[in-house]
């Protein structure tokens, strides 16, 4: 389950790395079509969150000198995803 969390997070921390060199991009050359906010919007933003939080929730769970069994791990892992994921749109709503 390791290699899992290690994909997910390498894939999510990519995955915020495009979005903000895409949103630099946009905002310098005046191309709204290139904005991953317009594009994606808040729910884009949950999964770049959602798949950073699985990284490194599940990661820290497996590293954890308690030596919690991979099942709780990858209930930890989830439930960190759903925290990040939750965090990531709570900055999207409508103030």
């Amino acid at each position: 389950m390791v290699k899992v969390y290690a994909v997910a997070l390498a894939a999510g921390l990519l995955a915020l790395a495009g979005w903000l060199v895409a949103s630099a991009l946009a905002d310098a050359n005046d191309r709204p079509a290139l904005d991953p906010e317009r594009r994606w919007g808040p729910w884009g933003r949950r999964v770049v969150g959602g798949a950073i939080g699985l990284g490194m929730a599940g990661l820290s769970a497996e590293y954890s000198p308690l030596g919690i069994e991979w099942p709780l791990a990858l209930v930890l892992a989830v439930a960190g995803s759903g925290a990040a994921a939750w965090w990531a749109g709570y900055w999207s709503r409508e103030a």
